[in-house]
């Protein structure tokens, strides 16, 4: 595995334009755009009066080329007087196109150079004679470059050009008129404007893809760039979070880590695939099917799942969780998960819930004593006159009692149990029996709706613990009075108890907290609704420790719904 590292976006050219991992045909893609990139700056450096030159170059050196031909074949041709003055014609143009600043005139002053030499061409084949009329090919040579222009007047121009090529030729040197020369009259022309207009619609789409490449190269450089600098913003981010992130495909192949993980002696040897990983007990080995990045990469998510990593004193806690992640077609493309190392914290809270156990267990003692001398006392003629007051601090000491057991079973988080075979909806109904008189202080209607007989294999007096929690709850929760309903019913191979109340109701984040021990809500506090924030966490892990399960369901204003469902057997 390797954390994001910033790449280099400019892959190393090779011999011929192309990279060493590209294919063939995009190969010769990029040898095609890097030759015309070249063709470019070549072009660029040559300035306004060059690229005249290099335009004109073409037609000068046919020229040469037609001279050589003539001295070969037709030395009488050269010594033509007429044939000389067309020929110096030729050479006083290509001076021209060098000689004259084109930059410093107005755009397209060029253009006289071309159309020149169509008069020239013209010229050269009519002293030339019939056996140079194939001079009239030359044309093509400015007729193109008067057309490539964008501006449609280099066609018409390249036309007129053609025109009186074959035009003023004829009449400054008096050739009378011949079949052939109206022929060429009217037939160069034609021919000559086609290929004009070819010409500048070729070149007029050559120029527009030209431009949409240059575009889609600043587009794709813009988002090359972007690309560079969110990935330099990821690099730096996971390089500064103490959360150790791990990213994995959808066949849960790695895909990148941060530095917290692989400086992580125990997510390290994880990661290389070294199975050290444990469940929340620190003894149950998690199966390589069940590591949080097997469970990711197949589409679970999960959030603050603890698990123990390590062996011996090197063992860590890790809060992990996990979120997949989705292609452009929404299909499955992965997940990251993040290992967020909280053994501190559980060391701190089993410290705490030690204590808390400690503390409690040397309470239990001297209230067990006090509850029992209260007893006696209580018991003992002579004390009429203070009988009240001594029952009222027994009944607190009770209550006191009743909280710091309270205390001891949520410090243990287990509870002991004496199962046996028992009715619960007669548990049920006793509880609701004995909070009658509290109900109808609150004004509240307290229901029964139950299904009798239920029995299953429990604790009864664990499970009137938690019916009690449950309907005090319930009662208190509604202060301005409403209506508690208790149910019970039989679901196949469970009993299912739910208290139902019309009272002030929790938000969404009030009950993802409503099983954590102490946790009172806000609304609560501020009404002085009393109570110490342990009767929901007590009931569940009683039901838990039958093998059973507890669910809330509320809505602010609206009331809360907690339902209890225990196995049969």
């Amino acid at each position: 595995m390797s954390r994001v590292a910033e790449r280099d976006v400019q892959p190393e050219l090779q011999p011929g334009g192309g990279t060493g991992s590209e294919p063939a045909g995009k190969a010769d893609s990029a040898g095609k755009a890097d030759l015309a990139d070249r063709v470019d700056a070549f072009f660029g450096r040559l300035g306004e009066r060059g690229r005249v030159v290099v335009r004109q170059l073409p037609l000068s050196v046919t020229v040469v080329l037609v001279i050589a031909a003539a001295r070969v074949f037709h030395p009488e041709t050269l010594a033509d007087p007429r044939f000389q003055l067309a020929l110096l014609a030729h050479t006083s143009l290509f001076v021209l196109s060098v000689a004259v600043p084109w930059g410093r005139l107005p755009r397209g002053a060029y253009a006289v150079i071309p159309a020149l030499d169509c008069v020239a061409i013209g010229f050269t084949r009519e002293a030339g004679g019939p056996n140079f009329n194939v001079l009239s090919l030359l044309l093509v040579f400015p007729v193109i470059w008067l057309s490539v222009d964008r501006n449609r007047a280099g066609v018409v121009l390249a036309v007129a050009a053609t025109v009186l090529s074959t035009l003023v030729p004829a009449a400054a040197l008096g050739t009378p008129p011949t079949q052939g020369s109206m022929i060429r009259t009217i037939f160069l022309p034609l021919v000559m404007a086609a290929i004009a207009v070819t010409a500048h619609v070729v070149a007029g789409t050559l120029y527009r893809q030209r431009q949409i490449l240059v575009r889609k190269d600043e587009a794709l450089a813009e988002t090359a760039a972007e690309s560079i600098r969110r990935q330099r913003l990821l690099d730096a981010v996971l390089s500064t979070v103490n959360v150790a992130v791990w990213v994995v495909d959808q066949d849960g192949k790695d895909v990148l880590t941060n530095k917290a993980l692989e400086t992580d002696a125990a997510l390290s040897r994880l990661s290389a695939n070294q199975p050290r990983l444990f469940h929340a007990d620190r003894t149950t080995p998690v199966p390589p099917e069940r590591f949080p990045t097997a469970r990711a990469a197949g589409g679970e998510k999960f959030t603050d799942e603890l698990y123990w990593a390590g062996e011996g004193e090197e063992m860590r806690a890790y809060s992990v969780t996990a979120r997949t992640m989705s292609s452009t077609n929404g299909s499955h493309a992965g997940a990251v998960i993040t290992f967020a190392e909280v053994t501190a914290l559980i060391c701190a809270l089993s410290a705490k819930d030690n204590f808390v156990a400690t503390v409690s267990h040397e309470l239990r003692t001297p209230l067990t004593s006090i509850l029992g001398y209260l007893e006696l006392v209580l018991d003992e003629p002579g004390h009429e006159d203070i009988g009240e007051e001594l029952r009222i601090v027994q009944r607190n000491a009770h209550h006191l009692l009743g909280l710091v057991n309270g205390l001891i079973a949520v410090a243990s988080e287990r509870i002991e149990l004496t199962l046996q075979d028992a009715d619960v909806a007669t548990l049920l109904a006793g509880v609701v029996a004995s909070f009658h008189a509290q109900a109808a202080v609150n004004g509240v209607e307290l229901v029964l709706d139950v299904e009798e007989p239920l029995t299953a294999r429990v604790d009864p007096v664990r499970i009137r613990q938690v019916f009690g929690n449950l309907v005090s709850n319930a009662i208190k929760f509604s202060p301005d009075g409403g209506r508690v309903i208790a149910r019970a019913h039989r679901a196949n191979s469970h009993v299912v108890c739910s208290i139902a109340d019309t009272g002030m109701g929790m938000d969404g984040q009030e009950q993802e907290q409503a099983f954590t021990k102490f946790f009172r809500s806000a609304r609560s506090r501020d009404t002085a609704i009393p109570g110490a924030g342990l009767g929901l966490p007590i009931s569940k892990t009683i039901v838990e420790g039958h093998g059973g399960s507890i669910s809330l369901r509320s809505a602010p204003g609206k009331g809360t719904t907690v339902t209890v469902s225990l196995p049969v057997s």
